[in-house]
């Protein structure tokens, strides 16, 4: 295990070299080779192509990964027959604090607007060297559907389909009412076919593991384009995108955590975080919500004392389902990209990422680094350039740390509210 950790903290750093390598590269030619022929050369043939089979590697294995992993948790939940109250209730906390968590972020990007200045024509030429991949995805996000065409598209009347048209909101409501169904047939045939797409899961997180393992790489051609292109107004955007993250995950933190723990709870904040701490910490250095689950467990049961059948309940599901942190980094970035690009996403298409990312929450794997694939999957879906990602993935090490804190903090959060209830229950029970 501790071999695993290592290995995941190694690979963050190399992700950060490599951004800071093809940052500095792409500035030094910015500055004194910008419309030198070697520089299309290697743009063309050599950094363009390495990050579109490092894309088009993460675009093959996203949809079996989101479509396994939002079916298991939501299986998991089988549970719901012995803690059906309280199942329930971790399922609708989940669902409404992820909205307001993802409302926060969209409503933050669309106020500061932290991706815009960036030259237009600058933007159009940089998406002209995106290549025929972008060009595709750009006019797949053209043909979006909108209004109640956008809500009917959401139910794919062929899954298949859906699949192939890389449709990931149409897979995943899919995917929800397979994991649903799985719930309400709990026999001995789907508990085998629960096992068999647990081990699609498996897989699927292995050869994402060895795709992940190209990111230095990947980013270092990234970010080569982008400063070749940009020059040093990149760094401008790049600070003003981290401070949006971090004030969006601070909201969410000390404000909304702070008010359901005062409100629904009745606990202090303040005793809560001092409790949590010990758990608040393991998730900053790991960067992983499942590395801190037998952390979270022991504060729960420990340091908050709450009920064990229900703590465990809600921190097990809450590693992979309840993840505010990871769906307010991916709305904000989306949202962030598209501004950088200079393409308006109008309100319907901002509905559509933040339900993506809602569910999005329940489907990301808790591992550093998990939430590649879906940023990946909505950058195309809604038609920006996924070469984005090279611009953030560079400062994600340290904003995957603040993101994974929110995470546990807010499965802990969502044990202390549930058993809050639990208790005011049973007491009107007995009374």
């Amino acid at each position: 295990m501790k071999g695993k950790k290592k290995a995941a903290f190694s690979l963050q750093w190399q992700m950060l070299a490599g951004f800071l390598v093809g940052l500095i590269l792409g500035l030094v030619v910015h500055a004194g080779a910008r419309d030198a022929a070697w520089v299309d050369f290697a743009t063309t043939y050599v950094t363009e192509p390495v990050g579109q089979i490092f894309l088009r590697l993460l675009f093959m294995l996203v949809i079996p990964l989101l479509v396994s992993a939002l079916i298991v948790g939501i299986a998991e939940m089988g549970e719901i027959r012995s803690l059906q109250r309280v199942g329930l209730k971790t399922l609708a906390y989940t669902l409404i604090v992820s909205s307001i968590a993802v409302a926060i972020s969209i409503t933050l990007v669309n106020w500061l607007r932290p991706g815009e200045g960036v030259d237009p024509a600058q933007a159009r030429a940089m998406l002209d060297q995106a290549g025929d991949g972008a060009r595709a995805i750009l006019a797949r996000g053209g043909e979006t559907p909108k209004g109640v065409d956008a809500l009917l598209a959401m139910v794919p009347d062929n899954i298949v389909r859906a699949m192939a048209n890389n449709d990931i909101l149409a897979v995943m409501v899919f995917a929800l009412f397979f994991g649903i169904g799985m719930v309400l047939v709990p026999t001995e045939r789907t508990r085998v076919l629960l096992t068999a797409v647990e081990g699609l899961f498996e897989v699927t997180m292995r050869l994402m593991g060895l795709v992940i393992r190209i990111a230095p790489i990947a980013i270092a051609c990234f970010m080569f384009n982008l400063a070749a292109q940009f020059g040093w107004e990149l760094l401008e955007r790049l600070s003003a995108y981290a401070g949006v993250v971090l004030l969006a995950l601070g909201l969410q933190m000390f404000g909304v955590y702070s008010l359901l723990l005062a409100l629904i709870a009745r606990r202090s904040p303040l005793r809560f975080f001092a409790s949590a701490q010990e758990a608040i910490v393991m998730a900053f250095a790991t960067a992983s919500s499942n590395a801190t689950l037998p952390t979270a467990i022991m504060v729960a049961e420990e340091r908050l004392h709450l009920p064990r059948r229900i703590s465990r309940f809600v921190l097990t599901i809450g590693a992979t389902a309840n993840q505010n942190g990871t769906a307010m980094f991916e709305g904000i970035t989306v949202l962030f990209l598209a501004q950088f690009f200079g393409i308006e996403l109008d309100w319907a298409q901002q509905i559509t990422v933040m339900l993506v990312c809602i569910l999005g929450g329940v489907g990301t794997a808790g591992v550093p680094a998990g939430s590649l694939p879906v940023v990946a999957m909505i950058l195309g879906m809604v038609g920006v350039p996924p070469e984005g990602i090279g611009l953030v993935l560079g400062v994600d090490r340290f904003l995957d740390m603040c993101r994974t804190t929110l995470n546990v903090t807010g499965d802990l959060v969502a044990a202390t509210v549930i058993s809050a209830g639990e208790e005011e229950e049973q007491e009107e029970a007995v009374a």
